[in-house]
């Protein structure tokens, strides 16, 4: 904590001269832990890697809710979901919670150019005012024809719906005619003009990929082989999980290759996740043109870096695909944070500190040295960063329609409501996952009753700090 304390001075002194740190705020949506840093090491993600070796990765961060918009309504309001707030893809801060200060519009009332490109919030126009300038979004109407992808032909015509096209394509095509690659590319123009200007920054810079469908050039295609990719171990649904923990992956079916119910193919499986392999390499490649603009502007010993995940993903897990569920695979995601006292060291860390994504906003404005609002429900990282072994809080909480979750050090637990009296009705059923012995999530140990005790102390910590 002295540690701490010595940093958020120095960050308050510097504040006080007028010499505030900037924020570079990147947005990935649908980015789970499928990254180089994270260990794994099938994916090709070199930028994003090196970020982590210079800041700080949080092995154990978790969205609050997931799905985009109501995630990233509570990551910008610093405030939890509740089953009246922020349920689902469609939520905005400006309807669920008016009265709130968002992230942006609290470091703009503190003198900072705000500026919002690509996809930060759901609706450009959510907290609209709190941006120096209209949210900016690229054109991404690109059409032409997909490269040949193994096993898979797509309709000839560009043009086709939805519903006639397959959940991936591979464009001979520079990263430009794609949108995150505009959006890297407005990135690098925004960053030019703010360097020029005698202005603390928040730029947020939101990529889109991995998002379906799996477009990318065919450069990123050819970095991953389809016949060395092998489905999860655990393409099952866990041993006696309750029927409400497992969906229909609505998001994918509406596309062609997708059976209406049931298990996709094995061979749409493999190719599912070699397009998700390949967006997650081509938005690295975009992080990186972004970065590499920052450290050659000579900005980056003056600015806060926060890259983030707006939730996880599933690849077939547990017969699942998309997010929209309570399990590990979809609840957490990456979190790095670079301060400028780490870029003066050259010393990145990673922590196993259990962290929500309601504890950024505070966080933010602790670096920066802003008074935090008083609505805030999360925690300040900053100790975490200053001194990695600290656990926190020591839980994440999130939810997803009627099931509320709890992450401990060990455990996964999460509870099932009635639907009725707005998500807050009894208890149907419950998931209690051992993490020392289970990090999969294969078998839930909620009906055995030796563990009645564990689920008692869980469910009274879930239940006195979930959002209401």
């Amino acid at each position: 904590m002295k540690v701490f304390t010595t940093l958020l001075l120095a960050t308050l002194s510097l504040a006080a001269q007028g010499e505030r740190p900037n924020v570079l705020f990147i947005a990935v949506d649908d980015l789970r832990t499928q990254l180089g840093c994270y260990g794994q090491k099938q994916i090709i993600s070199p930028n994003i890697d090196r970020l982590a070796a210079s800041g700080t990765r949080f092995d154990r961060a978790y969205c609050m809710v997931p799905t985009c918009g109501a995630s990233r309504a509570s990551l910008m309001s610093g405030l939890r979901p509740a089953p009246d707030r922020f349920v689902s893809f469609t939520a905005r801060i400006d309807e669920d919670a008016p009265d709130a200060t968002a992230l942006h519009e609290h470091f703009k009332n503190n003198g900072y150019r705000t500026l919002s490109l690509g996809k930060i919030l759901h609706y450009p126009a959510d907290k609209a005012d709190g941006w120096s300038e209209p949210a900016w979004r690229p054109n991404r109407n690109f059409k032409a024809p997909s490269e040949p992808i193994l096993g898979w032909t797509h309709p000839a015509d560009p043009e086709a719906s939805k519903k006639k096209r397959l959940p991936f394509a591979s464009y001979n095509a520079p990263d430009d005619a794609l949108g995150d690659g505009q959006v890297a590319a407005e990135a690098i123009t925004q960053l030019q003009n703010l360097s020029r200007q005698d202005q603390p920054f928040f730029l947020a810079v939101g990529f889109f990929k991995p998002h379906l469908p799996f477009n990318a050039p065919k450069k990123y295609w050819d970095l991953y082989d389809e016949t060395k990719i092998d489905l999860p171990d655990n393409y099952y649904a866990p041993k006696d999980a309750p029927p409400e923990a497992i969906h229909n992956f609505g998001e994918l079916r509406g596309y062609t290759g997708i059976p209406k119910t049931g298990p996709v193919s094995d061979s749409m499986a493999r190719t599912l996740i070699r397009g998700y392999y390949a967006c997650v390499s081509y938005t690295d490649a975009q992080v990186g043109r972004v970065l590499g603009e920052l450290e050659r502007l000579g900005l980056s010993e003056n600015t806060i870096v926060v890259l983030w995940g707006d939730h996880g993903w599933n690849l077939g897990e547990h017969t699942l695909w998309c997010k929209h569920c309570t399990f590990e695979n979809a609840m957490r995601a990456p979190l790095l944070i670079r301060s400028p006292q780490q870029v003066a060291s050259q010393h990145g860390n990673e922590t196993s500190a259990l962290a929500e994504f309601v504890d950024i906003y505070p966080t933010l404005c602790d670096l920066a040295g802003i008074e935090p609002p008083a609505h805030l429900d999360g925690q300040s990282l900053a100790p975490v960063l200053s001194d990695p072994t600290l656990t926190g809080k020591g839980y994440a909480i999130g939810r997803f329609r009627n099931g509320d979750t709890i992450r401990k050090d060990r455990w996964r637990y999460t509870e099932y409501t009635s639907s009725d009296n707005g998500g807050n009705g009894p208890t149907v059923s419950r998931m209690l996952y051992d993490h020392n012995k289970d990090p999969d999530e294969n078998t839930n140990l909620s009906n055995l009753p030796e563990y009645k005790s564990v689920i008692l102390q869980l469910a009274r910590e879930l239940n006195r700090n979930k959002g209401r």
